[in-house]
Parts: structure tokens; C-alpha cells; sequence
């Protein structure tokens, strides 16, 4: 059942100290409203509070492509001396002695005095993708999504409770029957399961940061913007859901690694979709995202000389230029795990193939060892290579654009949705998932068996320009953390420690 609250959002959601941050806000009556700013991390450290007057403004036509443009109710000074990360915008009111509360966010960039080396760029474009305020997101027929506008409940803040993840997690929650029903108790997006600050990127940087890990934020759209910003880092990191990727945010990242940078993916399904950044603000800025994705002949870019820029599959064949490239793992070869059918009692762990790489240093894992099962580090979407088996170990083939050199280090099985798995499946006569996944890749039906038995892999390889990259294959390699994992804490330490 809906409620009345208030909502808003920030522009720019990416700002430098000494620069302001405008706070747009719907208030229902135009009652006062209650904001609290404070920056998350190992520590949460109000910074600015207000109670801040705002009028009712109706959610215009269009707002998931156009953006709301409400006025500016209030403008927030970000301080010299305010620390880069991700800062939590609280909205409260009261209607009819209730407290309404929710959420919105900006993050502040590092400046050139931050002596951190690691570089955390967060998931927005996924965010934004999945975003439903106002309309269409991605999944329900949008092209394009604005960034001006408000996110939908569970986007930036979800509430304790079972079924909170959209991963399988018990045999109660088998057929997601559990996570269905926290969102609606919730009165959540139906997409909150699929992207958020909440589920992955919160509960990384916590853990990080009271391990004493100095770890500088910003936007994935910054990676475009400001592209000179990686050069200050020794690592930059992608954890959770990272879905959706431009291509200079590709070439920043690309050119980083080569010329000796280092990245960790934390994270899985990364980097499958191609998307475009788009619209100007008053000082230059993208205030769109455009993504086309199974329409991808209807993009206006189809036909011309810039066809490499078509937002659809990287791992299409008309773009011919896997994501595999540069994490060394797609989604393409790997699929789900623990959700709906798709391997529903699966260990939710990765069987460990070469015990004795570093990234193992300080833990009792041998060979044939699970690796976080027990926290379901393995879930959700999963990203792996096409490999073979050689002397009992797995050996990338190279056939998908997997790098010279790549080391699996563990798997597990996954599966893509089907017409018989898929929580939601399409229509008969529609394609499922493996159906379209294939034939953007081969360029043609009738290859699904060639993808159809998946793998997340845990992997790493080093460019020729010295770079280390390392892959988790998995979404849900931070909730190893958030259940306190030994194990994966410490791989996870052993990565910051020695990339970073």
C-alpha cells in the first residue's frame, strides 16, 4: 500500500570539497523537512543537519527519461575539509504523527592531497538502470533513464529481515517466495534484489575501512568524466552489481591496467551491457543514460559510423569486444547461482583448483577446499571463462577473449535462465536468456549448448604493462565479509594489501 513521504535527490551526485551540492525535494503538504548528511564508511559521521522548507511538486511525465526538475530546496556546502566517500542524505518528515523517512545520496571525489591508493568507483550506472522512480527503468521497455530524479525505495537504504538478499541464502528460500515477500512487506522497487548501495558496496567499505584500508569514492560516471583521477591510485575496485558500462569508462580502466594499474572485481555480472552517457547539465554534465540493450537495432547509432557505441552487449559480435578483455571473466560463460531454479542448492561456494597463489596467503584452504559457503559468496549473477581440463586443472581456452595468462583459481557451476528455470521466464515463442545470450555471441541460433553449463570463476592475470586483475566471478563476494568470513577476509586483505 502506498504512503505519503517525502522524496528527493541530489545534483550533482559528484562533487569536490569546496563545491555545493543541490538537494531537490517533494515534500506531500509541503511540510518541513528533516535532512541529515552523513558519510558511511568504517564509521558513520554526520556532517550537516537542517530542517529545510519544501513545497509539493507533482512527479512530471517523463520523469525516468527527463528527470523531475524540481527546484532546489536546499544547497549543501561541502566542506574542504570533507573526506571522499559516499554520503547518506536522510529525509524525514512527519504526517499525522508518523516519521515519513528516505533516502537519497551524493559522493564527494577525492582531491589531489588524499594520499589513499585505492580507488573504490561505485555501481550508479546499475543503479540507475534499474532505478523505476517515475516510470520505465531498463527492464520494463526505457531507453534512456535520468539521473535527475529520485531512487526508488531499497535502492539506497534496505531494512534488516529475511529475504533481504535476492540470493538463496536457506532451503526456506528456495523458490525466492522469501525475498518477494520482504519486498512487498517493505513496500520496496520489485528491482531493489537486483542493485544497491545496500547489498554490496556498504558493507565492503565498512569492513574495509575498520581493517585500517584507505579507500577514496567516486561515481562510475566519473570514470568518464574526470578519467585523470585513476592516475593517483594503485587500485581501483568494483564490488557488487556492475553491470553497466560506457565505453570510456571502459577505455580509463582499460589504459590504467595497461600501463601498470591494478583492479580488483568484486563483483560480478560487470561490465555486460554497453551504455552511453548523455544530456548536458548547465556546467557540462551527463544527466542521462542511454542503453538499449535487446532493442539494440533501434538505437540511432545502429546505422552510422559510430556503430561501436551501439548499447548492447559488449560480448556481441557486432561490437567485438568482450568484457573478457578486461576482467578476464563475462557473464556470457556464466550465469546464475542459488536463484529461482537456476542451481538452487548449489554450495554457494568456489572449489579451490591452485592453493598456492598469494591469494591464499595466511589461510587453511587446500586444494579441493569450498570457499564461502557458508556466507554464499557465490550468488546471484556470476561471471566465468571457457576453459578446459588439463592434468585435473581448469585452463582457460582463450576461444572468448580471455587474456593470455589468466589463472582460475577456483569455480563453481551457474546456469543462465531458461524457458524451465527463470523465476520469470518470457513468453513461449520469446527467447529465453541462453537463447539471446547465444546468439549475440555467435552471431546465430543453435550454439546454447556452447554456454549453457556456466561457471563463476575466482581468477586473476597480469597485463603485459604489469597490472594485476583480479576477478571474483560473483556479485556477492562482500557478504563474505559482512558474515565475517576468515577466509575471504583475508583474501580479500591480501588483495588491498599487496595491489593497493
Amino acid at each position: 500500500m502506498a504512503f505519503e513521504t517525502v522524496t528527493g535527490y541530489c545534483w550533482p551526485q559528484s562533487v569536490a570539497p569546496g563545491e555545493a551540492v543541490g538537494l531537490h525535494l517533494s515534500s506531500p503538504g509541503g511540510r518541513p523537512v528533516q535532512v541529515e548528511v552523513a558519510r558511511v564508511g568504517g564509521t558513520r559521521d554526520v556532517l550537516w543537519t537542517e530542517t529545510v522548507g519544501a513545497d509539493h511538486h507533482p512527479t512530471p511525465r517523463g520523469a525516468d527519461a527527463n528527470g523531475c526538475d524540481w527546484p532546489v530546496a536546499a544547497s549543501i556546502g561541502v566542506g574542504d575539509g570533507w573526506r571522499s566517500g559516499y554520503h547518506e542524505v536522510v529525509l524525514t518528515v512527519d504526517v499525522d504523527g508518523r516519521q515519513r523517512t528516505s533516502h537519497a545520496f551524493f559522493v564527494v571525489r577525492p582531491t589531489e592531497r588524499s594520499t589513499n591508493t585505492i580507488l573504490l568507483q561505485l555501481a550508479t550506472n546499475t543503479l540507475h538502470a534499474y532505478n523505476d522512480f517515475g516510470g520505465h527503468n531498463l527492464y520494463t521497455g526505457g531507453t534512456t533513464v535520468s539521473m535527475q530524479r529520485p531512487m526508488s525505495p531499497g535502492y539506497l537504504h534496505k531494512p534488516p529481515g529475511p529475504g533481504r538478499r535476492v540470493t538463496n541464502v536457506s532451503a526456506d528460500d528456495r523458490q525466492m517466495t522469501a525475498h518477494v515477500g520482504y519486498v512487498r512487506l517493505n513496500h520496496l522497487s520489485p528491482y531493489a534484489g537486483s542493485a544497491g548501495w545496500p547489498d554490496w558496496e556498504q558493507p565492503f567499505l565498512e569492513w574495509a575501512e575498520r581493517q585500517g584500508h584507505g579507500i577514496d569514492v567516486v561515481l562510475n560516471s566519473d570514470l568518464e568524466e574526470f578519467p585523470e583521477i585513476v592516475d593517483r591510485y594503485r587500485l581501483v575496485l568494483s564490488v557488487g552489481h556492475d553491470e553497466y558500462w560506457s565505453g570510456p569508462m571502459r577505455d580509463t580502466v582499460e589504459a590504467f591496467i595497461a600501463r601498470g594499474g591494478n583492479v580488483a572485481f568484486f563483483s560480478g555480472n560487470t561490465s555486460l551491457w554497453q551504455v552511453r552517457l548523455e544530456g548536458q547539465d548547465e556546467h557540462g554534465r551527463a544527466t542521462q543514460m542511454v542503453g538499449y540493450k535487446g532493442r539494440f537495432h533501434d538505437d540511432p547509432l545502429f546505422d552510422t559510423d559510430r556503430r561501436s557505441e551501439v548499447t548492447t552487449l559488449w560480448s556481441d559480435h557486432l561490437l567485438g569486444r568482450p568484457e573478457n578483455h578486461m576482467t578476464g571473466v563475462s557473464f556470457t560463460r556464466g550465469g546464475y547461482h542459488r536463484i529461482g531454479k537456476a542451481v538452487t542448492n548449489g554450495a554457494g561456494g568456489y572449489t579451490i583448483h591452485r592453493a598456492d597463489h598469494w591469494l591464499f596467503e595466511g589461510t587453511d584452504v587446500q586444494y579441493g577446499d569450498l570457499l564461502g559457503a557458508g556466507a554464499k559468496v557465490v550468488g546471484y549473477e556470476c561471471d566465468g571463462c571457457a576453459f578446459t581440463y588439463r592434468d585435473g586443472l581448469p585452463h582457460p581456452t582463450g576461444e572468448d577473449g580471455t587474456p593470455e595468462g589468466f589463472l582460475i583459481l577456483g569455480t563453481t557451476p551457474v546456469t543462465h535462465f531458461t524457458h524451465d528455470n527463470a523465476p520469470r521466464p518470457p513468453a513461449r515463442g520469446f527467447p529465453s536468456e541462453l537463447e539471446y545470450l547465444s546468439s549475440r555471441v555467435f552471431g546465430e541460433r543453435g550454439h546454447e549448448d556452447r554456454i549453457r553449463h556456466g561457471h563463476a570463476v575466482l581468477g586473476t592475470y597480469t597485463s603485459p604493462g604489469g597490472g594485476t586483475v583480479v576477478t571474483s566471478g560473483s556479485t556477492d563476494w562482500a557478504h563474505g565479509l559482512a558474515a565475517h568470513d576468515r577466509d575471504i577476509e583475508r583474501i580479500t586483505a591480501n588483495v588491498l594489501d599487496r595491489l593497493g
